[in-house]
């Protein structure tokens, strides 16, 4: 059974990565689909979510995951191990003695508690006194409503979280408010809409992915580059010895490294490490992302048949103005990247872009775009959901 999996990153109040909450196609119910009649553990251990994995999905951290009023009541959550999620209570959830009970129960399992979209209710009382986490959907909920709610979560041991923080000002707006959790996009875009002046080491950065890509770029050349570059030799050395490549005998020079990735291989590594330099003061969430868009991307295109290697710098670079607090356009500018990488980023149009929406609608979990996406490129949704997990593991070898 084919599952499509997605992940949404929440913050802490010092934008450092606390949980992932896990986006199903039409919801955990579907899949897990026969709920009804006692299907065994093994039988939902075996399922293809269980069988990649919550820590391959998750990095480590803990996994929102959304749970039905009859999930709640059947235990299902009590499968996971306690330290590996958060149980989220769907708004629509009754709080009968039923529902109360099995919380309870898993409260004193250990389980952590959310409750998703909550609007205040007397009758939530009971989940208000065992929950640890209550979440608040900023663009469902009027500001006067969500100071009030505010106040009433003061009265017990829980944290706020708010949801769909889709720009800085709203994160400072929670964040001045009281909340401790961050869910939304907002960091994936420039705090500043004006071009700014690049700082001396970033520039440092840019002008070595402007040396890397160029066209008539020698191996001899990259290797003298990589070298003058402590912390760069150090990682794609660490990163060819992760467990990602399983290698028998361990690789000790950049000679052998250059020779193992091959010249295009070591353009692409060069590129994530001087990419993620330029994001240092930035969450590594953006990093994060961009690697696992790069990586997508690369699947994909190798797939089809096109340039992956064009496809590759279309998903890392598809972040940089986040990075850097500048407009796309001033930046493409000063990057030699293909004509079509740039129509991509800055004007939405080309035939890379539709690659671009492709992993942007699997990111966010908006599963009928893209089914569109995936007809549009002749895509096989089974490969698109093991180039998706790839290419979260690769990102999580790479970037940690």
């Amino acid at each position: 059974m084919e599952t499509f999996v997605a992940r949404q990153p929440i913050f802490n109040r010092h934008r450092r990565i606390f949980a992932y909450e896990l986006l199903f196609r039409d919801g955990i119910s579907n899949a897990f689909p026969v709920m009804d009649g006692g299907v065994a553990t093994s039988n939902l251990l075996s399922s293809s979510f269980f069988t990649v994995g919550i820590d391959n999905i998750t990095n480590g951290h803990r996994a929102f995951i959304n749970f039905t009023e009859d999930m709640l009541v059947k235990g299902i959550p009590a499968m996971f191990p306690t330290s590996a999620i958060v149980v989220e209570i769907l708004e629509n959830v009754t709080p009968a003695a039923d529902v109360i009970w099995a919380c309870q129960n898993l409260v004193n399992k250990g389980y952590m508690l959310a409750l998703d979209d909550f609007v205040y209710d007397q009758k939530f009382v009971p989940l208000l006194d065992i929950a640890r986490i209550v979440k608040i959907d900023f663009t469902l909920s009027p500001l006067d409503q969500i100071l009030e709610m505010v106040e009433i979560a003061k009265k017990y041991q829980c944290k706020l979280l708010a949801e769909k923080i889709e720009t800085y000002e709203e994160y400072k707006l929670a964040y001045d408010m009281g909340f401790v959790y961050f869910q939304g996009y907002f960091f994936s875009r420039p705090e500043v809409l004006q071009n700014k002046e690049i700082s001396s080491s970033q520039m440092v950065y840019m002008q070595l992915l402007l040396e890397i890509n160029r066209a008539e770029f020698k191996v001899d050349t990259l290797e003298n580059l990589i070298k003058q570059d402590v912390a760069i030799s150090y990682k794609l050395i660490k990163y060819l010895n992760s467990a990602y490549y399983s290698r028998l005998q361990p690789i000790a020079s950049l000679r052998q490294a250059i020779a193992f990735l091959g010249e295009r291989g070591t353009r692409l590594f060069v590129s994530v490490i001087a990419t993620s330099k330029l994001s240092e003061t930035k969450p590594d969430e953006l990093i994060r992302i961009s690697c696992i868009r790069a990586r997508f991307l690369e699947l994909v295109g190798s797939q089809l048949h096109a340039e992956s290697g064009e496809l590759f710098l279309l998903g890392l670079f598809s972040l940089l103005d986040a990075m850097l607090d500048s407009s796309m356009e001033y930046l493409m500018k000063h990057l030699p990247v293909a004509p079509d990488i740039t129509l991509a980023l800055v004007h939405k149009a080309g035939p890379l872009y539709p690659y671009l929406h492709l992993i942007q609608m699997y990111e966010i979990g908006n599963w009928n775009e893209l089914d569109t996406a995936m007809q549009g490129l002749n895509l096989d949704s089974t490969k698109v959901i093991a180039s998706y997990l790839d290419a979260v593991r690769w990102a999580g070898f790479f970037i940690g």
